[in-house]
C-alpha cells in the first residue's frame, strides 16, 4: 500500500476512509494532497475487496480550499505553469469522477473553494450541522476548480449555481440541505458512523449493478433519452445474468433478508423515550 503524507488511506470490511490530513490549515488542498487523492482513488480501483468509499477530513474540517499561502509562497507563475499544475487537480477530478464504487463524503466544519469542489466529486453528501460551504472563488479573483463548473449546476440547478459562485456567500448545513447539496445533516458525533453505516451497506450490493447504475446517472444530464435506453438495456442484461440476481431472487421467494439493505438512520430518543 502506498505511504501518504496529507492523507490518511484506511481499509476496513469493505469500506475504504480517506481522511484529508492537513490539520493545521484546515486540510486547505495543495500539490501534494491533490496527488495523493489522485493516489488513494488508484489504489481504490486496483483493489476489488474496496465496495464503498467515505471522504472526510481531520481536525473538524473538511478542507479549506487551496492552499492560498502556498501559492503565495510560490511567487509568481506563468499561465502556462498554472495550466500544467491545473492537470494534476483534473486528474485527480477525472479519477474520482471515474470511479465505479459509491463515494460518500463526511463533511463536518469548513467546506470552502475546492474543498466545496471535492465534496461535490462524492455521490452523497452527509453534512454536520456545524457545515459551512462556500464557493469562495470570487473573493480572491479565481473561478470554481475542481469540476465544481459541471458538478455544482447539475446538483443545485444553473441558476442557483450562478448565484453561489458570484456571490462567494457562504451557506450553512441546513441551507446546504434544501438545495439538495447533501442528502442528510446530522449532529457532529453521529456523522461519520453515519457515513460509515452507509458505505458497510453497500458490501451487500451487487457490485454490477452499482458501477453501472453509477456510471448511467453521471452520464444521464449530458446524454439522450436513446442513449440511456441503450445503456439500460445493455446493464440490465449484464445484472440480471449475474449471480447476485439470482441469490436475491431465491432469497426472495423463500422470504429471507434481502442481501441489500439501505440502513435507517437512528436518530436519537426524546428526553421522555430515555425516561421510560
Amino acid at each position: 500500500m502506498t505511504a501518504f503524507e496529507t492523507i490518511i488511506y484506511e481499509v476496513s470490511d469493505g469500506v475504504a476512509t480517506i481522511t484529508l490530513n492537513r490539520p493545521e490549515s484546515k486540510n486547505a488542498i495543495n500539490p501534494t494532497l491533490s496527488r495523493e487523492l489522485g493516489e488513494a482513488v488508484l489504489e481504490i480501483k486496483r483493489d476489488p475487496a474496496v465496495r464503498a468509499v467515505v471522504l472526510t477530513g481531520a481536525g473538524g474540517a473538511f478542507s479549506a480550499g487551496g492552499d492560498v499561502r502556498g501559492m503565495n509562497e510560490a511567487g509568481p507563475r506563468t499561465s502556462a505553469q498554472v495550466r500544467t499544475g491545473m492537470e494534476r487537480y483534473r486528474r485527480t477530478t477525472e479519477e474520482f469522477m471515474s470511479l465505479d464504487r459509491p463515494v460518500i463524503a463526511a463533511v463536518d466544519g469548513v467546506a470552502y473553494g475546492a474543498g466545496f469542489s471535492l465534496a461535490l466529486l462524492a455521490d452523497i453528501v452527509l453534512l454536520s450541522e456545524r457545515a459551512r460551504l462556500c464557493m469562495v472563488f470570487q473573493r480572491i479573483g479565481l473561478i470554481p476548480d475542481f469540476g465544481a463548473l459541471y458538478t455544482l449546476p447539475r446538483c443545485v440547478g444553473l441558476q442557483r449555481a450562478r448565484e453561489l459562485v458570484f456571490s462567494a456567500r457562504e451557506i450553512g448545513a441546513q441551507e446546504a440541505l434544501q438545495m439538495g447539496i447533501a442528502l442528510e445533516v446530522l449532529p457532529p458525533p453521529e456523522l461519520m458512523p453515519r457515513a460509515l453505516a452507509l458505505a458497510a451497506s453497500f458490501c451487500g450490493a451487487s457490485e454490477a449493478a452499482i458501477s453501472i447504475a453509477k456510471r448511467g446517472l453521471n452520464a444521464s444530464l449530458g446524454s439522450d433519452l436513446s442513449t440511456m435506453l441503450e445503456l439500460e438495456a445493455t446493464g440490465q442484461a449484464v445484472a440480471l445474468s449475474g449471480d447476485y440476481m439470482k441469490e436475491s431472487a431465491r432469497r426472495f421467494v423463500a422470504k429471507e433478508p434481502a442481501q441489500f439493505r439501505w440502513p435507517a438512520r437512528q436518530r436519537p430518543l426524546s428526553p421522555t423515550q430515555n425516561d421510560a
